[in-house]
């Protein structure tokens, strides 16, 4: 049976793994010191998910902020890309103590992973993270997990972990992402706004969803809003995982909105297989083939992208990295691996198949992103 409601994701049966993602603001006060007591709740809350059966994977900000108190840095330690990484590299140490001394209490064993965006991006890195998360999930640990801000910078970065809890859902195969934020859920307009109506259940995220979104990150603390959360709960729900938005800032927020049915919750819109969920999921494409509409209808029947529908070649990339295809009014259609490098797309671009050899010198491929090599979007 397919969780379509939050009160599945309390229940073992429907959801036997969880990620949750806690938030900056939610972890660390104004003063930059930990919510040691919001935090001994929380941990009471995952232990008792572990009682009745549920693992759980904790995916944790919060280093940058205790770091950048402890070394005195301005702007929470986002005021330059040096202040952020030192932050992080002082604020880990204390993050990663206080879910062990949380966790600990439970006799839960807290284990901390730090990745990059390469360290899920990249295949056989992926699979390595994914064998360590089961095998840390079989000991019965609970991963604890935040960007490695230490050594990261724009190109090998997130940039907020509501993706990153999407794209760790995937590595752990787990049935459901939570996500905990200062609101009750997705409203179809400001919350603040009169009249604003929280979406108890949300299947697709259309355009008209994303509209709805604010870039906003209240707290200053960190750094997502809801339009992240929009893009996590799209690359989770095409893998086939649920997701939640519910509000953190209440006490016991699992119970209540478990309980209670306060929160939004996306309903799973596919089951990718794991390579296709692992290429839908990427953020960090290197290039764009757009394509003319009789293109676009035949990948949506499923065939595979043909050098004689592109009518453009964007960006500069090799054979086997990742690119997106959008149609030719910017709609993003699909992503997958290239079979040939851009410079050789914009010579076969519009052109037949049989004329591929005479002007690439050598026998075509099948197909410049073959069908097994793209996911719809």
């Amino acid at each position: 049976m397919p969780i379509d409601c939050l009160a599945h994701l309390a229940d073992p049966a429907q959801a036997p793994r969880v990620v949750l993602k806690v938030g900056s603001a939610l972890l660390v006060g104004e003063d930059g010191q930990p919510r040691r007591d919001w935090l001994r709740a929380l941990a009471t809350e995952i232990a008792a998910a572990s009682a009745r059966g549920q693992q759980v994977v904790v995916v944790s900000s919060g280093a940058i902020a205790l770091g950048a108190a402890r070394l005195g840095l301005g702007q929470g330690g986002r005021g330059s890309l040096a202040d952020a990484q030192a932050a992080a590299a002082v604020g880990q140490i204390g993050l990663a103590g206080l879910w062990s001394e949380v966790l600990g209490a439970h006799g839960l064993p807290a284990a901390q992973l730090l990745l990059t965006l390469d360290d899920l991006e990249d295949r056989r890195r992926y699979l390595n993270a994914a064998a360590t998360l089961g095998r840390l999930l079989k000991a019965g640990a609970v991963p604890v997990i935040n960007e490695n801000d230490s050594v990261a910078t724009a190109e090998i970065r997130f940039g907020d972990n509501d993706r990153l809890a999407a794209r760790v859902a995937q590595a752990a195969v787990a049935s459901a992402v939570v996500l905990l934020s200062d609101v009750d859920g997705l409203y179809d307009r400001d919350p603040r706004a009169a009249g604003a109506r929280l979406l108890p259940r949300v299947e697709g995220v259309t355009p008209e969803i994303h509209a709805m979104a604010s870039d906003r990150s209240g707290s200053g603390l960190g750094s997502g809003g809801m339009t992240s959360k929009l893009q996590a709960a799209e690359i989770a729900t095409r893998a086939g995982i649920a997701l939640a938005i519910v509000n953190g800032t209440q006490p016991a927020p699992l119970a209540r909105a478990f309980g209670e049915a306060i929160g939004t919750l996306f309903l799973p819109v596919r089951r990718d297989g794991a390579r296709k969920a692992w290429l839908g999921g990427r953020l960090r494409l290197k290039g764009a083939l757009i394509v003319d509409d009789g293109c676009a209808a035949a990948l949506r029947r499923g065939g595979s992208l043909l050098a004689s529908g592109i009518t453009e070649v964007e960006g500069e990339f090799a054979r086997g990295d990742a690119v997106a295809v959008r149609s030719q009014c910017g709609q993003a259609l699909a992503q997958g691996l290239a079979e040939y490098a851009s410079a050789e797309v914009a010579r076969i671009r519009g052109r037949r198949t049989e004329e591929h050899g005479s002007l690439l010198g050598y026998a075509p491929r099948s197909a410049v992103i073959h069908r097994d090599q793209l996911v719809l979007l």
